[in-house]
């Protein structure tokens, strides 16, 4: 098995971890009508699994990206990988303005990689 870049293996775990916590936040909204309690365990049971790499994903990347890029990494992940999840399993495509929207926080993220 090759040895991951240091740059990629932080992003690898990053948006795994991404598709655990959108799916632990949203998965439910298609299951109104199982109990809240029930709905809050299975999501806490997701989240344990997102934070199993979510934590290893920044020890890695904080030797390549400082802190600021680690923060902005997951957020810009959470949008690509919850377009995905809303137009797939919830069934709702993200609109144009919501779109827009992403690409301006997506933007502010060039920001934050940029060295000036």
């Amino acid at each position: 098995m090759p040895i991951l870049s240091p740059f990629l293996k932080p992003l690898l775990l990053l948006t795994d971890s991404n598709v655990f916590m959108t799916t632990a936040w949203y998965w439910h909204l298609r299951y109104k009508e199982m109990p809240l309690f029930r709905v809050i365990l299975i999501s806490w049971r997701l989240a344990f699994i997102e934070y199993c790499m979510a934590v290893p994903a920044n020890r890695y990347g904080n030797a390549v990206y400082n802190a600021a890029q680690l923060k902005t990494l997951p957020e810009v992940i959470t949008f690509a990988v919850f377009a995905v999840f809303s137009y797939f399993y919830l069934r709702e495509p993200i609109t144009l303005s919501q779109g827009f929207g992403f690409a301006l926080i997506a933007a502010g993220a060039f920001f934050v990689f940029h060295k000036w």
